[in-house]
């Protein structure tokens, strides 16, 4: 009994790339460097151009401290990012108390709280010498924005009717409100 032949896909999938043809008109992407044959009078000069277009410069400090700058920035405003997401999923959640809307709330105060509690850790990554004095706005941008995501819990709770936020008679520090006029029944008069 004859063996059948493998699909066309697993011949092509296991044999070796094919060169690429040398009058293509597709430049290679930026960054990629061919794989190249090795032969004994060309290896020498192969290494040393595949050596030149690879080796980069290393940046400078300061370029270092712009790009680390520019992620603090990305961190410090991502926190402000979620509040839309996180405003959605409470006007979802509904007003009620039940055990799903309890636990949004929760989550929507946890992680703000931890947030604010870790900010030396959370930009400890991006501190030098460089950027210790820039990064101060940064930190009061990414307290800023936890604190609209506290506002927004606050606001969710007020939502559910727990804030005492109204008169009720269980809080006894608040003095009876007296009406500014009177309404007498009109046989009185």
């Amino acid at each position: 009994m004859a063996v059948p032949l493998p699909p066309q896909w697993v011949v092509d999938l296991n044999a070796p790339p094919t060169a690429k043809p040398k009058t293509s008109s597709i430049p290679d992407p930026p960054g990629y460097t061919a794989p190249t044959t090795v032969s004994n009078s060309k290896s020498k000069s192969s290494k040393n151009a595949v050596a030149q277009t690879s080796a980069r410069k290393a940046p400078s400090t300061e370029e270092m401290d712009t790009l680390k700058l520019k992620k603090a920035w990305e961190v410090a405003i991502a926190p402000a990012k979620q509040l839309p997401m996180n405003a959605f999923g409470m006007y979802m959640s509904g007003n009620s108390l039940q055990i799903f809307s309890i636990m949004m709330v929760f989550m929507l105060f946890k992680g703000p709280i931890q947030a604010l509690i870790n900010i030396q850790n959370v930009f400890a990554r991006f501190e030098t010498e460089g950027t210790r004095d820039r990064l101060i706005m940064v930190k009061l941008a990414y307290v800023a924005c936890n604190f609209l995501a506290l506002a927004l819990g606050i606001w969710k709770v007020n939502g559910m009717g727990l804030l005492p936020t109204t008169r009720s008679d269980w809080l006894a520090w608040e003095t009876a409100r007296e009406p500014i006029a009177r309404a007498y029944p009109s046989s009185l008069l």
